[in-house]
């Protein structure tokens, strides 16, 4: 096991943080200990996308690496989060690599709900995920039912901070893109109450239960989950996740998911309200700029990191990884977020004493060509 250099402790909460893409994978696995709990968050890790500067065969190592240590931090947990159903955030049972630990034998398997607020990739994702955990640890009883009818909130009541926000020149084709929104939700919700529902599932010395918007006392341990929140902006294409927040006698751990920022000024809200001692908070895809996405969300995912920075404790510790260690321009197009919060916002790597690997790349890279 890794030495304690990757292990953020407040109070009587340990977050070891396993695998991140600050450390050349795809991933933002944590492993979350309490005097009572022994949790082990999104298990998953995936290769570096095309545009990330190693070979293939590099990327590749690292995700094995990654995968690996997963797995061995899946020997001590009792109870495993899956926050969605992204290939970096979760593992299939037949994807697990030979002679790695089988990581969901004899635990607990808290998940997204697959069954609605779920876009309709995850949505195959998470029922081949539920069949092969049923047929490979003998689950009992049926693993399919009948759909149910779903209440969606308005975008208002769900979001009044970004409904709320006037766009300028912008508005216009804001209620555009929202309007097509509208619409794909609404083709989803038919999805979701006219095909068969996955049941959760009790196996040996194990079982599956949907956790958005629940909340769970284990001893003195508080564990909570939020309602679905967008993976990106407002009606996301790419679906939704579900955050984690554990507390223990007074000390508060919030582990975002994949918000992307956040982009969403309601979900910058959220964590400033609740304002934790630590923070796991996943960073914008700067990668995707220009391509997916435009700037107007790029600054609004500026101005929520810095409020948050600003609004939760000064002594909160804010791992900002993820989705933003995906290409080596990534400082200079946040470059104004960093100058505002100085040290505050720490990669997995630098809070382990290592350099990034984009940055390490990008510092070797210059130092071949000027040589």
């Amino acid at each position: 096991m890794e030495k304690m250099k990757n292990v953020i402790k407040k109070g009587n909460i340990k977050v070891h943080l396993i695998c991140f893409d600050s450390l050349g994978a795809k991933s933002s696995s944590i492993f979350v200990e309490t005097p009572d709990i022994k949790l082990l968050v999104d298990p998953g890790a995936a290769a570096m996308q095309p545009t990330y500067p190693l070979s293939l065969e590099e990327k590749e190592r690292l995700k094995l690496k990654a995968l690996q240590k997963i797995s061995q931090y899946s020997e001590k947990a009792r109870i495993i989060f899956i926050s969605h159903y992204h290939n970096d955030h979760y593992t299939l049972a037949s994807k697990i690599p030979e002679g790695f630990n089988y990581f969901y034998k004899n635990k607990i398997v808290w998940l997204k709900n697959p069954n609605k607020f779920i876009n309709l990739t995850q949505w195959k994702r998470a029922r081949e995920f539920c069949e092969e955990i049923y047929n490979n640890l003998r689950g009992e009883g049926k693993l399919y039912i009948r759909p149910h009818k779903i209440k969606v909130p308005s975008l208002e009541e769900e979001l009044p901070f970004a409904t709320s926000k006037d766009y300028g020149d912008y508005q216009e084709r804001k209620k555009e893109l929202l309007e097509k929104g509208r619409k794909r939700l609404s083709k989803l919700k038919e999805l979701w109450e006219n095909k068969r529902w996955v049941r959760e599932f009790r196996f040996k010395k194990g079982r599956t239960i949907f956790v958005d918007g629940k909340q769970f006392s284990i001893g003195k341990t508080k564990i909570r989950f939020t309602f679905p929140h967008y993976h990106g902006i407002e009606y996301d294409r790419v679906g939704w996740v579900i955050g984690l927040i554990v507390e223990y006698d007074g000390k508060k751990l919030i582990y975002s998911s994949d918000i992307e920022g956040p982009q969403i000024e309601d979900y910058a809200e959220e964590v400033i309200r609740e304002n934790p001692d630590i923070l796991i908070l996943d960073g914008f895809p700067t990668y995707l700029f220009g391509k997916m996405i435009n700037r107007i969300n790029m600054e609004r995912a500026k101005n929520n990191i810095i409020r948050i920075v600003y609004g939760v404790k000064a002594h909160c510790v804010i791992i900002y990884d993820h989705h933003i260690l995906r290409e080596e321009k990534y400082k200079e197009r946040f470059k104004e977020v960093y100058e505002k919060t100085g040290k505050r916002l720490m990669t997995v790597a630098e809070y382990m004493g290592e350099q990034s690997m984009i940055d390490k790349i990008t510092k070797e890279n210059v130092t071949k060509y000027s040589t």
